[in-house]
């Protein structure tokens, strides 16, 4: 195995593994509705416990992967991980499942930053590095779409607690080939308390305001709270951020677009994506009827799109370009979105698969050239921190994206609004129309 092959292979399995696990409860969610009850909301926290945590923790545990050594960290961030998706397997209520998730996504927290600032100390040479992000983007991305069949899978044969048992083996594997890992440099980074403190009231006030507030009204007096503490706990981060002699997000990198537009359009690629597979999950189950085998089947397509096109987004940017590749990308996500709006109770399955191929297309063809610009904007020193700020994005979109669809999709008497789904396909669509036009008019050509 050539001298970066245990870091990269460590690091693709523990992205994969981390991202399966969004994806693949999202089809468990109704077998863990019947197991451990629950409404809507309860299955919203399911997943937004782990997304949330993942987002909030995101930045420092890139600043902590700076700062003690990117190996020492996904060792601590991938143990941590295998623990915590053991206590979500013995869950016996709905209440214990989502706190061990919220401590599953602070340990994917710090995995995710780690893994990639892995691989970038594991290869000097900058062709080297461009294939192996490559490749660790692609594991991810089909890990991503994967996700849903595996999870269908061993719902239905083995019960929704094996999702999180398939965790176990894979985090023995990861811990072993990090034995042949070489120790990675440390770079002194401090560790930003107060913004890291503000950023968690931030997010989870947000979080609650979106998911409450389409279950209790959005003129409760505990969602209007939660909406000011959002407000508030935003506001107190960017000052807090502005007086850090070492703040966890240097707000200088925010001024490079190179860095900026990247982050936002991580942050509506998720919203979508996220989005999608939460709203599908539940459509194929709840409206159309199928069993969780089927309705993980129903993503095999997509796993094998998403696969070749990730293979083919690299060499596309390397022709024409990674701008035009990360705004075409974008440009046919809107065109998924655009295309699941006529859904029904009675559409013919094949065309929802035909429907479903933008929704693959899009994000791969994009996410391969936006981490590699982004990579490239920075300096090395900075890898795990702009890692945990990009993957800190992404994750918040996906999270708020779930929250929105969760909200918009309960119908009275605790059915499937469709109405509800077309709204939020809307709403996701608008954001990406938007940032599709940011990378065109800021983004540098190359």
């Amino acid at each position: 195995m050539p001298r970066g092959g245990p870091a990269l292979v460590a690091s693709l399995l523990g992205f994969s593994v981390i991202t399966i696990d969004v994806s693949a409860v999202n089809i468990a969610l109704p077998a863990v509705q019947g197991s451990l009850g629950g409404a809507m909301t309860g299955l919203q926290w399911v997943v937004d416990a782990y997304t949330l945590t993942f987002a909030a923790l995101m930045i420092s545990a890139g600043a902590l992967a700076d700062r003690i050594g990117a190996r020492r960290a996904y060792v601590l961030g991938v143990a941590l991980f295998t623990l915590a998706s053991l206590a979500c397997a013995l869950s016996p209520d709905i209440t214990v499942l989502i706190g061990a998730r919220g401590a599953q996504g602070a340990a994917a927290a710090l995995v995710m930053p780690a893994s990639l600032a892995l691989i970038r100390h594991a290869y000097d040479d900058a062709r080297a590095r461009a294939r192996a992000i490559a490749l660790w983007t692609v594991g991810g991305s089909v890990a991503m779409a994967a996700g849903p069949v595996l999870g269908g899978l061993l719902t239905d044969s083995a019960g929704w607690r094996a999702v999180f048992l398939l965790n176990l083996p894979v985090g023995v594997v990861i811990l072993g080939l990090l034995v042949r890992v070489a120790a990675s440099p440390r770079r002194p980074a401090a560790l930003d308390r107060a913004g890291q403190l503000t950023a968690v009231a931030a997010l989870a006030g947000l979080a609650f305001t979106m998911i409450e507030g389409g279950h209790r009204g959005w003129t409760s007096l505990p969602v209007l709270a939660s909406a000011g503490l959002a407000v508030a706990a935003g506001w107190a981060f960017v000052a807090v951020e502005r007086r850090q002699r070492r703040p966890m997000v240097p707000l200088e990198l925010l001024g490079d677009r190179r860095v900026a537009v990247p982050l936002a359009v991580g942050f509506a690629l998720n919203a979508a994506f996220y989005g999608g597979i939460f709203l599908l999950g539940l459509y194929y189950q709840q409206v159309r009827g199928m069993s969780g085998i089927a309705a993980g089947l129903m993503f095999v397509p997509m796993s094998v799109l998403v696969t070749a096109v990730n293979l083919v987004s690299p060499r596309l940017a390397e022709r024409v370009g990674r701008r035009p590749v990360i705004v075409a990308g974008q440009v046919v996500f809107v065109g998924a979105m655009a295309a699941l709006l006529p859904l029904g109770t009675d559409t013919p399955l094949w065309l929802v698969l035909v429907l479903l191929v933008p929704l693959s297309v899009g994000g791969a063809l994009t996410v391969p050239a936006l981490t590699a610009l982004l990579m490239d904007a920075v300096p090395g020193d900075r890898a795990g921190t702009a890692s945990g700020l990009l993957n800190a994005l992404r994750q918040t979109g996906g999270a708020l994206a779930v929250a929105l669809f969760g909200g918009l999709l309960a119908a009275p008497g605790g059915g499937f609004s469709l109405s509800g789904m077309r709204l939020g396909l809307l709403v996701v669509g608008a954001l990406l129309l938007a940032t599709a036009a940011l990378s065109r008019l800021a983004l540098p050509r190359e």
